[in-house]
């Protein structure tokens, strides 16, 4: 009896001890995933506690997501003495792009701003250029596309072709119109335009202002098309041919910041970032045996994540492309 007793004693005191472990080994996985994603932003330890330049990067469509908000408004009050957006972004939602600029407009109020374009500056993507107080762009960049549109695909005849008819009750011609599943009427056409003419009217005043240009000069680069870098500077949409060597030339010789600062990179943490984290923490979690932790991980990581597009876009994209 009493050697089943230790034997007990000792199983119960491996449990607790295998427990023990797990738990550790839990805790373990999720300091690396912090420490991992800090690295990825760009904010290990010590990287951005001292004096330096900031450099955001604004890339791809333009929506004006929360994340890229917040992480310009967490420039405000942090240790950087100037900072450089990097711009290469066909433009995005017209909302978006103002809510991007506007963001972009409050941090220049308390640090020094310049825009670098690498690449592409289109659109919605010269809306966020513009929130920079000198714009500098390589001579093979593409600045401009001062515009908005607005698109629908309309399937009315591939539904009568398939014999489907949508039938709907509203409370009034131009509820909901257009809808893509009837051809658009002209009173839902010219409702539109307005939307459209004010938009555009809006990025034609931004221009304007931020460009210091005349009528007749905001008239002849709000066409619609792009411009090389060079031909932008003829038309004073940027204020100097280079990159971020120049740009940072300038902070240093217009704005005073001290010379030979670090550049560092802020970034928003990616959806695939996120669950790569995810999944190594899920995957640790099973290996520890915690198969309820893991559950609610995997569970965690599944949430969906959308993007609609049912608003005007500042957005440019060449003839053909599809």
């Amino acid at each position: 009896m009493s050697s089943d007793a230790d034997l007990l004693a000792d199983r119960r005191s491996l449990r607790r001890k295998l427990t023990v472990w797990r738990l550790l080994a839990v805790l373990a996985v999720i300091a690396v995933a912090v420490i991992g994603g800090l690295a990825w932003s760009g904010r290990t330890p010590g990287s951005l506690s001292s004096a330096h330049i900031a450099r955001i990067t604004i890339s791809g469509f333009i929506s004006g997501d929360r994340r890229t908000l917040d992480l310009i408004k967490s420039l405000e009050d942090s240790k950087a003495e100037a900072v450089l957006v990097r711009i290469d972004s066909p433009g995005g939602t017209v909302t978006g792009s103002e809510a991007l600029y506007d963001a972009l407009r409050k941090l220049a109020v308390k640090k020094p701003m310049v825009t670098v374009v690498d690449g592409l500056a289109a659109s919605g993507g010269f809306i966020a250029a513009m929130g920079a107080d000198r714009i500098v762009a390589r001579q093979t960049s593409l600045v401009g596309s001062i515009g908005v549109l607005f698109q629908i695909p309309n399937v009315a005849r591939l539904l009568d072709t398939a014999g489907v008819k949508l039938e709907e009750i509203k409370s009034s011609p131009l509820k909901a119109a257009p809808n893509g599943f009837e051809p658009t009427s002209p009173e839902a056409r010219a409702a539109l335009q307005e939307v459209v003419n004010d938009n555009y009217d809006w990025f034609k005043r931004l221009v304007r202002e931020r460009r210091k240009l005349q009528d007749a000069e905001v008239a002849v680069v709000s066409d619609g098309r792009v411009h090389s870098g060079n031909r932008a500077l003829t038309l004073k949409l940027i204020d100097e041919i280079g990159s971020e060597p120049e740009a940072i030339a300038w902070l240093e010789r217009e704005k005073k910041i001290t010379k030979d600062l670090p550049v560092r990179d802020w970034r928003r943490r990616s959806e695939s970032s996120s669950y790569g984290l995810w999944s190594a923490s899920e995957a640790m979690a099973r290996a520890a045996g915690l198969d309820a932790l893991a559950t609610l991980i995997a569970r965690a990581a599944d949430q969906p994540i959308g993007l609609r597009l049912d608003a005007p876009l500042a957005l440019w994209q060449p003839v053909g492309e599809k």
